[in-house]
Formats: C-alpha cells, sequence, structure tokens
C-alpha cells in the first residue's frame, strides 16, 4: 500500500493506477523526503511532479508543508487517481493549493512558466535518454534560481545528459532505482 508518509497528511492511503505506472516505494520516498527537509527544501515549495502517477511524490511534500505542486499527468486513468488522492491530501493540508494537469509534459513545460523550487521528474523506465535531454531543456526555463530536480531513473540508466543551466549534485541508488539530484549551479 502506498501512503502519505509524515505531515499533515501522513499516514493517509494513496490510490495508485491499476496499470502503466510505477510508483515510488515508500523507503526511496522516505530517504529522499529525509534528505530534502534536512536541506530544507520542502517548506513553501512550489512543487513540480512530471509523470506524476497516484501523484504520491508532490503529496508528499504538500504534506510536509509545501506551499504548491502542479501534476502532470497523461494517462486518463493515472490523472484520475492523481486527482482523487490530490483532493484527500488537500483537505489533510489545508491551504495548499494542488493542481493535476492532463496532459503531456513536454507540452506543459511549453506553456507553463513556473517558476518551481522543487521538481521531481520520474518518467516511465523505457523513455529514451534523448527524450530526457529534451524535456529536461524544456524544464530549464522553469526552475527558480535555487531549485531542485530529482530525477527518478531505473539504476540501469546512464546518468541523464544535462542541458546548460543546471549540473549534477548528487545520485543515490536504492536497489533497481537510482535518483538523480540536479540544480542551478
Amino acid at each position: 500500500m502506498t501512503r502519505i508518509i509524515a505531515g499533515r497528511a501522513g499516514s493517509l492511503a494513496l490510490a495508485v493506477p491499476g496499470s502503466g505506472t510505477r510508483p515510488t516505494s515508500d523507503r526511496v520516498r522516505e530517504s529522499l523526503f529525509g534528505a530534502l527537509d534536512a536541506a530544507d527544501r520542502v517548506r513553501d515549495a512550489a512543487v513540480l511532479d512530471l509523470y506524476a502517477g497516484s501523484g504520491a511524490l508532490a503529496l508528499e511534500a504538500i504534506s510536509r508543508g509545501a506551499a504548491s505542486a502542479d501534476l502532470v499527468e497523461r494517462a486518463p486513468a493515472a490523472a484520475s487517481v492523481a486527482e482523487r488522492n490530490a483532493r484527500n491530501v488537500a483537505r489533510a493540508a489545508a491551504g495548499a493549493r494542488v493542481r493535476v494537469h492532463r496532459a503531456g509534459v513536454d507540452a506543459f513545460l511549453r506553456r507553463e512558466p513556473g517558476p518551481y523550487d522543487l521538481v521531481f521528474l520520474d518518467p516511465p523506465y523505457d523513455l529514451g535518454e534523448s527524450e530526457l535531454a529534451a524535456t529536461l531543456e524544456l524544464l530549464v526555463p522553469a526552475l527558480a534560481p535555487d531549485a531542485v530536480v530529482v530525477i527518478e531513473r531505473a539504476a540501469r540508466s546512464p546518468q541523464p545528459a544535462l542541458p546548460a543551466g543546471v549540473e549534477l549534485t548528487r545520485s543515490k541508488r536504492y536497489g533497481d532505482t537510482t535518483l538523480w539530484w540536479v540544480a542551478r549551479p
């Protein structure tokens, strides 16, 4: 069962789409948010969750004090699940603004100005490296000056090719998952 780990909506169960998504495990989310909280990157942040699936990453941030979250998910079934989860978490985290966008990630990035302080990028593992690089290129103008981007990929995937304007600051492997941390220099 996927759940919110901590914060105002802590222990709230989240629905997950029946297929076509790969929810980030509670263990990985707990470690990720421990690091983000320690660096004071969540409180009052404007969050963007690309390839949102259930929305667990952005909704965990909302529970922990993020000011707003935009969840982007193209698959209709997953977007419906994300909307339901967003409503439940928003009730527990009164005052936070959560929006689910039924759109492709690149199309969303072409029209949304941001700026975003914290971005989660958890594309399907079969997304090609050149497609990921193109998405990252579109993302850079939407980043706040001190933004952090966390990219989740299969451990067997190579380090993402990064566009000008961002650099790799750390990576961490969790079993078959690797998190790549990217920030503005």
